[in-house]
């Protein structure tokens, strides 16, 4: 079962062992108190919560002394976890979705994402380039911004993603 990074605890915060939290996620109300994670100090509930000053507690680290032994720590959650915490809105995927999909122009298959990157506040999709492309002359690899004017549909069923004006990106690479 893959986990997948979602956060990281800063330092301490006062005296009653409040943190700093740094979301490293698009979906923060998957933090809710009494939820648990699995974390690399190993599994944590929270105790509070406050997502607009970015400040959370674990149970059994209240205290000062005890919180600051969960600094740096990181916080993770499964795919299973993710799917029924975090709503998609109309259109929305989750990355971990979009990952392997095959990127298809016109009909001609350009090549897969291998992964999702976020560049300001642009998610662009790595893709590496198909084999018959790359013989042809065409870069190994290539960046796909994920916005409308680029991506026309995404069926994560078929694990495909219809793109327009893609295969310019990559003549252009």
């Amino acid at each position: 079962m893959k986990n997948f990074f979602i956060a990281q605890v800063g330092k301490t915060h006062g005296l009653h062992g409040d943190l700093k939290l740094h979301l490293h996620t698009d979906f923060p109300e998957q933090f809710k108190v009494g939820y648990s994670f699995e974390t690399s100090s190993g599994s944590l509930e929270i105790l509070r919560i406050n997502l607009d000053r970015g400040i959370i507690a674990f149970k059994g680290y209240e205290g000062v002394d005890y919180a600051k032994k969960l600094t740096n720590t990181k916080i993770y959650a499964t795919l299973e976890e993710t799917k029924e915490r975090c709503q998609l809105k109309e259109g929305e995927h989750f990355w971990f979705d979009l990952e392997g999909c095959d990127i298809v122009e016109a009909g001609e298959r350009l090549g897969r994402v291998s992964e999702i990157q976020r560049m300001a506040d642009v998610n662009y999709f790595f893709i590496e380039t198909d084999s018959k492309l790359v013989e042809a002359g065409a870069a190994k690899t290539f960046l796909v911004p994920n916005i409308d004017r680029y991506v026309v549909e995404a069926d994560i069923e078929a694990k495909v993603i219809r793109t327009k004006d893609a295969k310019e990106i990559l003549e252009a690479s």
